[in-house]
């Protein structure tokens, strides 16, 4: 069984702008503009679903395969993870 992928609360801040989601990174100061895909993978790592969950539900929301959305989902968890954003995976 795949984990599932959770934030580290503790760890940043966010805020709604439009259709956008900003992230600080408090340790660091670093900021993440999130938007589209990434706002949408963002949203989905609620600490209930697995990277697997997640590639699912992108690839019924674009209506891509998920081999496609693969890398890029594999990518942007791997940033955030070094970022010290999420456990889990």
């Amino acid at each position: 069984m795949t984990k599932v992928l959770a934030k580290n609360i503790d760890r940043f801040v966010e805020t709604e702008i439009d259709e956008e989601t900003v992230v600080m990174d408090l340790e660091s100061g670093s900021f993440f503009s999130l938007r589209e895909s990434a706002r949408a993978i963002w949203l989905l790592i609620d600490g209930t679903r697995s990277r697997d969950a997640i590639l699912a539900a992108l690839a019924a929301e674009y209506e891509a395969p998920e081999a496609e959305l693969a890398i890029d989902l594999d990518g942007f968890i791997a940033t955030l993870r070094e970022a010290g954003l999420i456990t889990g995976g």
